[in-house]
């Protein structure tokens, strides 16, 4: 099935490993150059490359950190210098700092709003412009069922994607004008490297609350985003799809 998205171009934020390689990648297999802009170690984001180049595809790897508002406006500069367009962006990046409120301090709390939040903002903000000129794109943005239910030792977190959900769906009624899709995916428990530090028994609580029975791959992720990212979702936007496995319910 052709998704349309042959010869675009993509801009995938925290897209050196987990759920965002994974993206990534997906997008590249369907025919996208990709970028990805992380701040991990460099062999990692050239191995992500890498592997992005394995496809026939290019990619361009940045390194920044995604709360900087002036850094991500120079990221989307480049990559249209780089690859001549930008047609595709997605907000993946993300940490925690888990802890009840009572104990949380006030860098646990800025830390993940800056990254999580903030730098969702920051690219959704510098894409936009790019988008609304050429009266096109595609933006999904990364949540969690936490942002919708809340979780406990997660206020911080939860606040976070909560907002990003938030932002989605205000961006959607501001650039649908401009033919620009705005959506959100909101993972369950995913088998990340974040999730495998987790304890034996946190996992094996959040597969009881998934009513298939398992936990999703990062794969599971980013088939429902190039799904979103590609013309067969024209007329899907402001939404917030679930992809836990019955997770939330």
């Amino acid at each position: 099935m052709d998704l349309g998205l042959a010869g675009k171009v993509a801009l995938v934020t925290g897209g050196d490993r987990g759920i965002g390689a994974a993206i990534a990648l997906g997008l590249a297999r369907c025919g996208c150059d990709v970028a990805s802009v992380d701040r991990g170690p460099r062999a990692e984001a050239e191995a992500a490359a890498d592997r992005i180049r394995a496809t026939g595809r290019r990619a361009m790897a940045i390194e920044a950190d995604v709360a900087d508002f002036d850094a991500a406006g120079r990221a989307v500069v480049a990559v249209v210098a780089e690859f001549g367009r930008l047609d595709i962006l997605v907000c993946n990046a993300g940490i925690t700092r888990d802890g009840v409120v009572w104990k949380m301090t006030e860098r646990q709390w800025d830390e993940v709003i800056d990254v999580n939040l903030k730098g969702c903002f920051t690219y959704n903000r510098a894409a936009a412009q790019v988008f609304m000129e050429r009266r096109s794109g595609k933006i999904v943005n990364i949540a969690s069922i936490n942002g919708l239910r809340g979780k406990f030792a997660q206020a911080n977190y939860a606040a976070s994607k909560g907002g990003i959900v938030a932002l989605t769906k205000s961006l959607a009624k501001e650039l649908g004008k401009f033919n620009v899709n705005v959506n959100c995916v909101a993972p369950g428990m995913v088998m990340t490297e974040m999730a495998t530090s987790l304890a034996p028994e946190f996992l094996d609580a959040a597969v009881e609350e998934t009513v298939l029975g398992r936990l999703a791959t990062p794969d599971d992720v980013a088939n429902v985003v190039v799904f979103l990212c590609s013309e067969m979702s024209r007329h899907v936007t402001g939404q917030v799809i679930k992809v836990d496995g019955g997770q939330y319910i």
